[in-house]
């Protein structure tokens, strides 16, 4: 597995969010319980372990949790995102004033832990596709605010981003065709949306039914997106497109599950979006384990 590249862009959304957690749990007062049992001068090390198996993504984020909390800490990455763990894997090593350490614990936890189970179920589901041709995607169904760190995640998976928002790319869904008014003509409304965009826009329609798809396929769309289609419908549809528009990608969505996945890589479309790697994965745990005596 490549590296996945932690980039400005994902950095700029990890502060944004890092301020925020940290004004929420500190506000303007403080950690009071270390306040309150912690001496300033008291320092440890501690490291951030895998309890169970799975895919870490969010480790840069850990290292900047507690860089804005105290530069006095050090954080010694031993794997890195994308890495495979089991359980009793070191992921770093952190040591610094103790304080910080117990403040900034659960803040870099809580990111941790959510961005790798977003990785370890993307890693389950491209797993269950390897024999085929098919990519599997993520979709616009994140948390608000944590979507370019949900979609990194799904790449520290193996999966494939989808457009990451409104602004990079045309879906056309169903409400939109039933509020368009222009024509009735699936085909058209493709057509209408193509000289709407820049030519590098990718220009993409959602259809439900085969009739549905031979309409879409004459305005050359570069995706169509087919909704809720069985494993049989989606075997006739790869066929027709083979047949009209060989070019046109196809994906399936819809209610995809570890339980369908595989049948529906095998159908032949080479596209399948999953809300559920952002939505419904479960957190990786993963925790503090101290791995030197506290000193004064």
């Amino acid at each position: 597995m490549v590296e996945e590249t932690f980039g400005e862009n994902e950095q700029s959304s990890a502060r944004q969010l890092i301020d925020l957690a940290l004004t929420e749990d500190l506000s303007t007062v403080g950690d009071l319980t270390c306040q309150a049992l912690i001496r300033p001068e008291q320092r440890a090390t501690v490291q951030v372990v895998a309890r169970t198996t799975g895919v870490l993504a969010g480790a840069p984020i850990g290292r900047m949790v507690f860089a804005k909390l105290d530069p006095q800490v050090q954080w010694d990455a031993m794997r890195k995102d994308g890495d495979c763990v089991g359980a009793g894997t070191i992921v770093a090593n952190v040591s610094g004033p103790l304080r910080s350490l117990l403040t900034g614990e659960r803040t870099m936890l809580n990111f941790m832990t959510h961005l790798s189970g977003i990785a370890s179920m993307t890693r389950i589901f491209v797993d269950a596709v390897s024999n085929s041709h098919a990519k599997v995607l993520d979709t616009r169904k994140t948390l608000p605010g944590w979507r370019l760190l949900e979609k990194y995640a799904v790449r520290c998976g193996g999966g494939t981003n989808h457009r990451m928002g409104l602004y990079d790319g045309v879906l056309i869904k169903d409400n939109h065709l039933a509020a368009w008014t222009e024509s009735a003509s699936i085909a058209e409304a493709v057509r209408n949306a193509r000289s709407q965009v820049l030519p590098t826009i990718s220009v993409e329609v959602e259809v439900d039914t085969l009739v549905q798809l031979q309409d879409a396929l004459q305005g050359s769309p570069d995706i169509v997106l087919l909704d809720n289609m069985g494993v049989e419908m989606l075997r006739e549809a790869v066929a027709l497109r083979n047949r009209l528009a060989p070019a046109v990608l196809l994906e399936a969505s819809g209610g995809v599950t570890l339980d369908t996945v595989t049948e529906i890589a095998r159908t032949g479309v080479e596209r399948i979006s999953v809300g559920a790697l952002t939505h419904s994965a479960p957190a990786l745990d993963l925790a503090f384990d101290w791995s030197a005596s506290i000193a004064s």
